[in-house]
């Protein structure tokens, strides 16, 4: 065994053993080469020292970090393969390190996941393995401590592949002849043809269809009792699920192979069907009424992931109590204008500038803005309300149909702090590095666009959850955009999407605390799974679903749901730190781009409550559309 601080190649120090398994050790180790010393895996292999082995051994070990490091270029949600190399007859393999947290925190022996929220996992899982299969590679080992929940961003991670265990797995028999032990795999995820070591895709399949059972039932794959006949498992009845998913799962986990998807491809396509069903026969869902929630000691146990993206196939973070501050420059919202202002032209700074020259050709009077007063609320790392203040904002009002109205509200320019510090919890890595950045005034929606709103603009709504009110989802970065143009064309103004910039400022709204509630956020201020807590606040409410707009209170700009509710689409295209981004309020796009990936903010009904962090990223395909993704609009001159 390896102790800490042994340096291997002069490159790599061990810091602690993470594991020891048949294979060999793990440990967490650091780069000494790199900038800042990032954290990495080694895995130490001790393969039988028999000469007639060792030879074989190392083919082997070649061939599969070859099959690693292919792996890890084709997908971000497999652990990245740096270096493999042999000292001393010993064998190692060095990878990236996953800062996250297993699955069996969200799959919890006697706790039963919803129908939903079991589709949407295996969606995840069968979207990453679909990489894998394609490659025609069997991961042999899927079980929920070899999906890691990625803190950076909330996606999963598939890790400990089984390939790399025939290293360990190599045998001398009696007469000298070398085998492969037949059992790589983990008992209840395995079928039958896998342990008889002739494992296919379609095991792979098996496997995840048992997580899937393990999810609906609350019970350990071993618990459940199989037919004295057919060997089929029995399960459904520890389960409230619908008959379509269970004929899903059923044929996942057929005990004979052929009777399965042939892949983890087909099998997605078949969960991607089931969930394209429900959405188009789903009825309209009453709001729940607000509960009174009981006082919830904060958990003791590991956070259970850190989301985005919490969950989520379409996105990608980077992760890696703060204390009250104010690091943006901003007058009172009473002062913030003055005289004639086009929409919206407004700059102001630490002090009022003159009212600059239109370029708008509908400049609006200050006399035409109205004004609404509102209150906010700051809490402690508890959760916890530690002060309320009353606020004052203006807003102009755009009349879209008859009934629809948009309300545009007038946020003051100044200079913020954008970004992270060092010591937010579960920070990203692209929330740095923290740069004074100077936005001038604009206008922003009051609520996200609701389905009423782009029902008047677009024509239809494709919100799953229906209501005129809540806000619009399952909506594209380019159809929102389409929406933006329609809406300059009908109001002779000018409509786009939010900068990143422009989104964390409104956000922030004079805040540097990881929410602009302050330390932390509760179900009684957003809406996001409240299964999960940040910082020491209780648990909550899951509702499951969107919510009106202006359920819960605003922040200081009188913006509501800027955490939670829905993610919101931003201008940018993603880049993976803020070196060499704008400073001025600009959005930072790729000249003559249309294809990179687009950011989103906010977190969603969805997400556990890191990923609605005000400094919190996430990027994505411009095509990408979901349930938890609508978006705001700005209101710019022209």
């Amino acid at each position: 065994m390896l102790t800490p601080g042994t340096i291997l190649r002069n490159h790599y120090k061990i810091i602690k053993i993470l594991g020891s398994g048949g294979f060999g050790d793990t440990y967490l180790s650091q780069d000494l080469d790199l900038p800042g010393q990032p954290k990495c895996v080694v895995k130490h292999l001790k393969p039988n020292p028999d000469p007639k082995v060792l030879e074989i051994v190392r083919r082997l070990f070649d061939s599969e970090a070859q099959v690693l490091y292919r792996l890890g270029n084709d997908s971000d949600q497999i652990p990245r393969l740096f270096a493999h190399f042999e000292e001393q007859g010993q064998f190692y393999l060095v990878q990236e390190f996953i800062d996250g947290v297993d699955l069996s925190y969200e799959i919890i022996p006697g706790e039963k996941l919803t129908e939903p929220q079991t589709i949407k996992l295996l969606q995840e899982i069968l979207e990453i393995l679909a990489v894998v299969h394609k490659q025609n590679i069997i991961h042999r080992d899927i079980k929920p401590q070899n999906l890691m929940r990625r803190r950076q961003d909330g996606k999963i991670v598939l890790i400990d592949f089984g390939a790399v265990k025939e290293v360990e797995a190599m045998v001398v028999n009696s007469q000298g002849q070398t085998s492969l032990s037949v059992a790589i795999g983990s008992l209840g995820y395995m079928p039958s043809e896998q342990a008889a070591g002739r494992p296919k895709l379609s095991s792979d399949v098996y496997a995840v269809g048992m997580l899937g059972i393990q999810a609906l039932t609350g019970k350990q794959p071993q618990e459940l009792p199989t037919d004295s006949t057919s060997d089929e498992v029995i399960w459904r009845n520890w389960a409230n699920v619908s008959d379509k998913l269970a004929d899903v799962l059923d044929r996942m986990v057929s005990y004979y192979f052929r009777n399965r998807y042939s892949s983890a491809v087909e099998a997605l396509d078949a969960i991607t069907s089931l969930q394209l069903q429900q959405r188009q026969v789903a009825p309209t869902v009453p709001i729940p009424q607000p509960q009174q929630r009981q006082q919830v000691a904060p958990s003791s146990s590991p956070t259970k992931i850190i989301t985005p993206w919490s969950r989520r196939k379409i996105i990608t973070v980077g992760f890696a109590g703060a204390g009250l501050g104010l690091a943006i420059i901003v007058p009172r919202l009473s002062q913030s204008d003055s005289g004639e202002v086009s929409i919206p032209d407004i700059t102001t700074t630490s002090e009022p500038e003159p009212t600059p020259t239109p370029r708008n050709t509908t400049p609006v009077s200050s006399n035409s803005l109205q004004t609404f007063q509102f209150e906010t609320v700051t809490v402690n790392a508890q959760g916890s309300i530690t002060n309320r203040r009353n606020g004052e904002a203006r807003y102009l009002i755009e009349n879209l149909a008859t009934g629809v109205t948009l309300e545009m509200l007038q946020i003051p320019g100044g200079t913020f702090t954008m970004g992270s510090p060092t010591g937010e919890a579960e920070r990203g890595t692209d929330e740095s590095p923290q740069r004074q950045v100077t936005v001038p005034g604009f206008f922003m929606g009051r609520y996200a666009v609701t389905q009423a709103q782009y029902q008047a603009i677009m024509g239809n709504n494709p919100a799953n959850f229906q209501g005129e009110k809540r806000p619009v989802e399952t909506v594209s970065w380019n159809e929102v955009v389409e929406f933006c143009q329609k809406l300059s064309q009908k109001t002779g103004r000018t409509y786009r999407l939010p900068s990143e910039a422009e989104w964390e400022y409104a956000c922030r709204a004079g805040t540097t605390t990881p929410f602009h509630f302050g330390a932390t956020i509760t179900t009684d201020l957003a809406n996001y799974d409240g299964n999960f807590t940040y910082a020491a606040a209780p648990k909550g409410q899951y509702r499951q679903q969107t919510t009106p707009g202006g359920t819960f209170p605003p922040n200081a700009f009188g913006l509501y749901d800027m955490h939670g509710n829905v993610w919101e689409w931003c201008q940018d295209h993603y880049h993976d730190n803020y070196n060499g981004a704008p400073t001025d309020g600009r959005a930072w796009v790729n000249d003559n781009d249309n294809q990179s990936l687009r950011l989103l903010r906010g977190g969603s009904w969805f997400n556990f409550p890191v990923l609605c962090r005000s400094a919190l990223r996430v990027r994505t395909s411009p095509g990408f559309r979901d349930d938890d993704v609508g978006f705001r609009v700005v209101l710019v001159s022209g």
